[in-house]
This record gives structure tokens, C-alpha cells and sequence, in this order.
């Protein structure tokens, strides 16, 4: 609960800023009605609290990612605009505090008392700053809702240098793809996605991963896209997981249905139709030049409300003379809850889930994204001890039609000895 009292600080700033904000709107708007003004605050504060409960219980309430990440991303959004229109108001204060201070130095003690409207002490907010600011304010929402809609399909390929100290000297150089987060259900652009697929075909990698979450609920939502996938092919493979959305919880909901059970049916099929190895809480042995690393993959385990249908138990079975191991498991909150602690004899695991909140800041050295208050690994590589963990934030786009700064990633990786 470290982060509660910074949340309640910075909520009340922002209630200070509305605070602010509607003052300086009301005095330059004054040929509005009595009515209009009490209707302009009330929606005013109304957005600015519904936002502020939607951001503790995105952060302290089990509530669906989907929804979690529109709040918190409108939630920065509109924190962005008023940081803006801010800079506007404080100009224009100071340029109201220094007329003030010039016009008290040029009077003179003997100077008779005369009432400030007669002698023009009343220094007016000006109407052009505020409603400058009001206008610069609606530019980093433009500019990031244009971000929303370019940066869906804007695919990013990353690569990255994958340590393994026990690593066969077969393997030693070779590379691995991972995509996760399809969501076939939120395209629109078949084009787009199938240009992400050719990018990652032209890494030419020596094995795919594939970390979960093929469809939002629904199998038929493959249909316009099984073709375009049933070309992620490699010399050695493509294995796969299942994600939370695969199982169909958020369509028909935890209970068991014979709907619901086909649906999963239809998806572990469309995974076989398409000529990837779906790993069920199971392992596979990747063989090259008669040594062998493990492929294990396990259904989707996750913290709090998120399905745990994985059973780490099975897919480790029989993998004990490996010497290493890799993990598809989708959600990243497995690896610290049970991962670390009870199997340490996996090297790596591989996992999706996040997408980075689809919202955020992200270089070569620095990262950031409203995500990071919920899960504290969430995009990229991580490691504690000899074990590692890979976070990729996504092929596809869930909750809101695109991605600002979180851009959606082909990872490559290059594994190498020690």
C-alpha cells in the first residue's frame, strides 16, 4: 500500500487544478447563463471524479483489463490536457501578479484613496490566455487520439540477446520469435496484419512462440485471420499457449456450459488448423544436432480474479535431464507468485498479457505506462537469480482500436551461450 498516499496526493493536485481551472473558465466566460455555468461544473468535476474512482479501482479492484486500461488511459489523457492548459493559467497569473506589483511601486504615499474600479486596479483575467490554453489543451488529445488510431498496426520488431548458461552448443546463436496478444477480434485492417506477419517471416527465426490470447472470446473471430496466420511458419516449430480470453470466461461466463466448452474446442482446433503445437500443461524436446533444449507451455495462470488452469506439475514432467527449459505461460504474474519460488529449474518464461496498457513511454533505456501500478513486470526482460522473464506487450489491441507509445511487438531473440 507504499503508493496510496502518492495516488491521494496527486488526486488531490488534480482536484485543486479543476478547482482552479473552473474559476478562471467562469471569469472569462461571463456572458454564460446562471444555468449554463452550474452545468458546466457539474460535468466538469463529475468527469474529474468518475475518472479519479476509476483509477483506484483499476489499481486495487479486480476489474477487466479491457476496462482497467480505458480508464487509467483517459485518466492520463486528460491529465495531459489540464498539465497544458495549466502552463496557460500560471502565465497568465503572473502576468496579473506583475501589472499589480508595477502599478503599486508607481503610486505615491500622498496618493488619495480611490476606489479600484474607478482608478483600473482590477486586473481581468485575459480571455486570450485562457481560451489559448483551452485550445493548446485540446492539442496533446488530438495528437494522441491520431496516436490511437496510427499506432494499431505501427509493428515494432525488437531484438534481444536471450543469456542461457547451460545452453547446448547446438543451440548456441540460434534465434526465436515471439508474438502474444492476437485479439483477432479487435482488427479491422487485414492488410496491416498481414504486413506484421510478413515482417516477422522476414526475421527468418529458427522457432516461433506464440504466449496466448488468439481471439477476445470467441473462435469465429479467427475466421478472417486463420489464413493470414497459418503463415507464421519455422524450420523447428511454433508453439503455443492459451491466454485468459481463449477460454470464453468474459463471453459465457467461469461456469462450464456446453456452449462454452465447444467454443474452447473451436480454438484449440483453429491453433491446430493453423500448424501450431498448442502446449496444454505439456512439454515438447527441440532437437538440434542430437542435443535438446524444453519447450514446456501451460494453460493460463494468473493473480487475482484471472483463471488458473495451468498445472506447472504436468509440464515439467520428465524434463529433469534438460538442460534448459523455456516457459510459455501468458501471464507474467506467474513467474514471481510460483514460477520463481517453487521451479528454478526454469530458465525462461515467456509471456504476453499486459500490452503495456496500450498507453505509456517506451525507448531502448527507459519505460513507462499506467500498467506498471498494477503488474511490476510488463514489457521486456527480467531477471532475478539465473532465472529470466520476457514480457511482450502484443501483436493486437484490446479495450480501446489502437496503441499510443506502446507500439505492437515482434520480439527476436538470439540465444547464446555463457
Amino acid at each position: 500500500m507504499g503508493r496510496l498516499p502518492f495516488l491521494i496526493a496527486g488526486c488531490l493536485l488534480i482536484l485543486a487544478f479543476d478547482y482552479y481551472f473552473v474559476n478562471a473558465a467562469l471569469s472569462v466566460f461571463k456572458n454564460w447563463t446562471e444555468k449554463s455555468k452550474k452545468r458546466f461544473t457539474r460535468i466538469y468535476y463529475g468527469v474529474s471524479i468518475v475518472l479519479i474512482i476509476g483509477v483506484f479501482a483499476g489499481i486495487f479492484v479486480n476489474i477487466f483489463l479491457s476496462l482497467r486500461a480505458v480508464i487509467l488511459v483517459s485518466f492520463f489523457l486528460i491529465t495531459a490536457c489540464k498539465i497544458v492548459m495549466l502552463l496557460f493559467l500560471v502565465i497568465d497569473d503572473l502576468r496579473r501578479g506583475l501589472i499589480f506589483l508595477f502599478r503599486q511601486f508607481r503610486k505615491t504615499p500622498q496618493s488619495p484613496t480611490v476606489n479600484p474600479s474607478e482608478d483600473g486596479d482590477t486586473i481581468s483575467r485575459s480571455s486570450f490566455l485562457v481560451k489559448a490554453g483551452i485550445v493548446a489543451a485540446a492539442v496533446p488529445l488530438t495528437s494522441l487520439t491520431w496516436g490511437i488510431v496510427s499506432g494499431a498496426y505501427d509493428y515494432q520488431v525488437r531484438r534481444k540477446t536471450l543469456i542461457l548458461p547451460n545452453l547446448p552448443a547446438a543451440f548456441d546463436g540460434i534465434t526465436m520469435a515471439q508474438i502474444s496478444d492476437i485479439h483477432s477480434g479487435s482488427f479491422y485492417n487485414p492488410k496491416a496484419v498481414r504486413g506484421g506477419v510478413e515482417m516477422l517471416l522476414g526475421e527468418k527465426p529458427d522457432f516461433i512462440f506464440f504466449t496466448g490470447d488468439i481471439v477476445n472470446d470467441m473462435a469465429n473471430e479467427m475466421r478472417d485471420y486463420q489464413d493470414i496466420f497459418s503463415k507464421v511458419k519455422a524450420p523447428l516449430g511454433v508453439f503455443s499457449s492459451l491466454g485468459n480470453h481463449d477460454y470464453g470466461d468474459y463471453h459465457f461466463g467461469r461456469e462450464s456450459s456446453p456452449a462454452k466448452a465447444k467454443n474452447l474446442k473451436d480454438v484449440i482446433k483453429t491453433h491446430e488448423l493453423m500448424g501450431w503445437d498448442l502446449l496444454m500443461n505439456e512439454n515438447r524436446r527441440l532437437k538440434v544436432d542430437g542435443e535438446e533444449i524444453g519447450i514446456l507451455g501451460i494453460e493460463n495462470w494468473g493473480m487475482g480474479r484471472f483463471p488458473k488452469y495451468g498445472k506447472m506439475e504436468l509440464a515439467v514432467k520428465n524434463t529433469d535431464d534438460l538442460p534448459v527449459k523455456l516457459l510459455l505461460s501468458h501471464d507474467p504474474s506467474h513467474w514471481r507468485a510460483e514460477v520463481l519460488p517453487k521451479y528454478p529449474q526454469i530458465d525462461a518464461m515467456f509471456s504476453g498479457h499486459t500490452h503495456g496498457m496500450q498507453f505509456g513511454v517506451r525507448t531502448e533505456k527507459y519505460q513507462w505506462s499506467p500498467i506498471e501500478y498494477i503488474y511490476k513486470e510488463w514489457a521486456g526482460l527480467y531477471q532475478e537469480q539465473q532465472q529470466q522473464l520476457y514480457v511482450n506487450v502484443g501483436y493486437g489491441f484490446l479495450g480501446f482500436p489502437g496503441r499510443v507509445g506502446i507500439l505492437p511487438e515482434i520480439t527476436v531473440f538470439t540465444l547464446k551461450r555463457a
